[in-house]
């Protein structure tokens, strides 16, 4: 087998594996996972009275696949009280 054939089928498994994370199975299941994450992670900081708190969520469906969370301050969100701003956060996030 040559180079370029190797190159080849190594595209289409790239392209295969493309496909499979852009199925809607499987980017619902991911956000509800990440979701889940961004919940129990502000629960912590929350209980610690920190006043940050994870306010966005990206993902990316690149190879491989990624999901970056965003920090927001509750202070940038125009509230100090830590349950209003989560609220803000989650729908903002969820809306979008």
């Amino acid at each position: 087998m040559s180079i370029l054939d190797k190159a080849k089928e190594l595209t289409s498994r790239v392209a295969d594996k493309t496909v499979e994370f852009s199925s809607d199975e499987v980017i619902a299941s991911t956000i509800i996972k990440a979701v889940e994450k961004q919940e129990k992670v502000n629960a912590i900081l929350k209980a610690r009275g920190s006043n940050y708190r994870i306010g966005s969520l990206n993902l990316g469906m690149g190879i491989p696949p990624s999901v970056t969370f965003g920090i927001w301050r509750l202070s940038d969100l125009g509230t100090e009280e830590p349950g209003e701003a989560a609220a803000i956060v989650k729908k903002g996030s969820l809306a979008e």
